[in-house]
């Protein structure tokens, strides 16, 4: 697996949690979502991606969109 794949993943899943936990646990938990898609657009603009930060230093190798 290379970087741009586990941030996607990771993205994904997030995504998906916080709108279950929305719906089943408390409706503020959209606001985890709503982060997530807001990094998600700030990372298309500017490169700059905290998530891809973490898995490079856990040793994922790189791929083409996080460099």
């Amino acid at each position: 697996m290379n970087l741009d794949a586990a941030v996607l993943r990771f993205a994904g899943v997030v995504v998906l949690v916080s709108a279950l936990l929305s719906i089943t646990v408390h409706p503020y938990w959209i606001g985890l979502t709503i982060f997530a898609g807001l990094n998600m657009l700030q990372a298309s603009f500017t490169g700059f991606c905290p998530a891809a930060m973490i898995f490079k230093k856990l040793g994922v190798k790189p791929g083409n969109a996080f460099r």
